[in-house]
């Protein structure tokens, strides 16, 4: 196994000054030492008492033990490699704006990884944080793209008005031979240098409110905001040859064209069709694939 860097742990009282209103942008910040799922817990909890969790909540693991991705996958990570990080917000404008949210999440992220890191990240839609292998070797169903991180949204219906659970994973520390899967990276793999996690979440955090408070200002409309065209500047997926697995086991073969109005990618099959996908796994394919 390659040598292991030092992994801290992350210091609430420290990450609570930083971030906690006046000097950050947030209303509450809980640290825990470990979890199984931050999304998870910060669901339940918003249930149970919604008025505790204001807007601009942030539960963050030190180890996340069992996170989650789209369609109920794992996330696995050894512990203090990885940043693990839940949000509450109220979101503005009407429900069918939200799919942008994790796209302008995505796009935060990319902000605070480019800035602090010098990586070249990228979003592959709907909600991966990619990087391109340094090697420039493939995966199938990847191609060249390697992913470091992920956005998972959640919608919580409570009396006092709809609320975003905004989970982001990031791989900060790992190994190569600590990666679980040929498509996965981090920082330290993808040429990112030890990352300090507490300034990284600061950076994070900053870049964050700075996107949805974007989006949030005109009302839920990433166009008028700018945002749409910001998104689609960093998305990866845009001008691919995509195959997406639909739900109920359809798939659409074609060309990634664009985001339409709701943040759905359209795609363009070989029949000059347009497909919108609001919801699917996308895998990038070599031309005619």
């Amino acid at each position: 196994m390659a040598e292991q860097t030092e992994r801290r742990p992350l210091r609430a009282s420290v990450l609570r000054d930083l971030l906690l209103a006046p000097a950050g942008p947030l209303r509450r910040v809980e640290v825990v030492e470990r979890t199984g799922s931050t999304n998870t817990d910060l669901v339940a909890a918003v249930r149970a008492d919604p008025a505790a969790w204001p807007d601009g909540s942030l539960l963050v693991a030190d180890h996340q033990e069992h996170g989650r991705g789209r369609a109920g996958r794992t996330w696995e990570t050894p512990p203090r490699a990885a940043l693990t990080a839940s949000f509450a917000l109220r979101p503005s404008g009407p429900p069918t704006s939200y799919g942008w949210i994790p796209l302008v999440a995505g796009l935060g992220a990319v902000h605070a990884l480019r800035a602090t890191a010098g990586v070249a990240a990228a979003l592959k839609w709907p909600n991966d944080v990619m990087v391109h292998a340094a090697d420039g070797s493939e995966v199938p169903g990847w191609g060249t793209l390697r992913k470091l991180g992920g956005v998972l949204t959640e919608l919580v219906r409570t009396p006092e008005g709809d609320v975003i659970v905004l989970g982001i994973g990031i791989n900060v520390s790992q190994a190569a031979d600590e990666l679980v899967v040929p498509s996965a990276t981090s920082l330290r793999v993808a040429g990112g240098g030890e990352q300090d996690r507490e300034l990284l979440l600061v950076a994070l955090v900053s870049s964050l409110a700075d996107t949805l408070d974007r989006w949030r200002s005109h009302g839920g409309d990433a166009e008028a905001s700018g945002l749409a065209e910001e998104v689609a500047a960093v998305c990866a997926t845009l001008g691919d040859r995509v195959r997406v697995e639909l739900p109920g086991g359809r798939e659409v073969l074609g060309v990634a064209r664009r985001l339409d109005h709701e943040g759905a990618l359209v795609v363009v099959d070989d029949n000059g069709a347009e497909h919108q996908v609001l919801a699917g796994d996308v895998r990038h394919v070599r031309a005619g694939g």
